[in-house]
């Protein structure tokens, strides 16, 4: 078993034409440094201030691809994550036409974290328990024209899942010869739906260990956790709001507008500061799809997080 760094240079498309930038062998562990999605244009970006102009042709810097000896289509990759380690800030923003709530919420706004050892503050209102993950981890799909890293699909991608944190494995299912694995889009938190588009961004370090699992077929990606899924957040218990009806993207919009009022008549948080803060610490569950014509959807929010 060998550790290896992962160097540049990053890449920003999916294509099996990137040449590898890094050989591994079974059990062999990576280590890697993934800058946030901005790829820094947020550094400088202070609450209150205008938000710089982003240019897009930087966002969603990847590093990779690494070749995986051995993998081959009808194999499967695993990912063991066995360190992660943040930065010293971050950002959340509501993008128009993106998101859950894009109409509720048209305009540009970014909202800036400092970041401790685990936790971050928000507001003054709550504290928010740093978990930190890879928003992007992928096998290199078999694809003719180069992909955008999102959205997600069968080989992985921007899958933005937030139990994938230390401890835990990804099974990939191997596109191409070498798998060739590419990962990015660090965050410090998340709930489960990033509703507002944007988890708490920010560049991590971190290593996994590579294994290849030959002859395991899977339609998509699969994970095993460690552990329990909120140690340390599951605590105080939670408070939930539903939305009902025939159509499941409607339910977890109705979830979510429930969850902002909550928010803002018990904690008095304005509503564009709740839709960020429920893009961090807000589960959103399926609860039922069996009673038709309608289904439930609930929105968890933690009651541990507040002071």
């Amino acid at each position: 078993m060998a550790t290896s760094a992962v160097p540049g240079p990053v890449h920003r498309l999916w294509t099996p034409e990137h040449e590898p930038v890094l050989q591994v062998a079974d059990g062999d562990v990576i280590t890697f440094d993934a800058e946030e999605c901005s790829a820094g244009q947020l550094a400088d970006h202070r609450n209150g201030g205008p938000v710089p102009d982003l240019d897009y042709d930087l966002l969603y810097p990847l590093a990779g691809p690494v070749l995986v000896e051995g993998a081959e289509p009808g194999d499967a990759v695993e990912l063991e994550v066995l360190e992660y380690r943040s930065g010293t800030w971050g950002w959340t923003s509501v993008l128009p036409d993106f998101g859950l709530l894009s109409d509720d919420f048209p305009d540009l706004h970014v909202h800036r974290w400092e970041l401790g050892e685990s936790t971050a503050d928000f507001l003054g209102v709550a504290t928010i328990p740093l978990r930190p993950f890879l928003g992007v981890m992928g096998v290199t799909p078999d694809t003719a024209e180069p992909l955008s890293p999102f959205p997600p699909g069968h080989f992985g991608g921007n899958i933005d899942t937030r139990d994938l944190v230390a401890g835990s494995r990804l099974l990939l299912p191997v596109q191409v010869p070498g798998a060739r694995i590419m990962v990015g889009d660090p965050h410090a938190a998340q709930g489960d739906g990033e509703v507002c588009g944007a988890a708490i961004e920010a560049s991590l370090s971190g290593a996994l260990r590579v294994k290849v699992h030959k002859g395991l077929r899977l339609p998509a990606p699969q994970f095993r956790t460690a552990g329990p899924l909120r140690a340390g957040i599951d605590d105080a218990g939670y408070y939930a709001t539903m939305g009902i009806g025939p159509d499941l993207m409607a339910a977890s919009k109705d979830a979510v507008r429930a969850m902002i009022d909550h928010l803002g008549r018990e904690y008095g948080i304005e509503p564009l500061d709740a839709y960020v803060l429920a893009s961090i610490v807000v589960d959103l569950k399926i609860s039922e799809v069996v009673d038709q014509p309608n289904w439930v959807v609930s929105a968890y929010l933690p009651l541990s997080v507040f002071h």
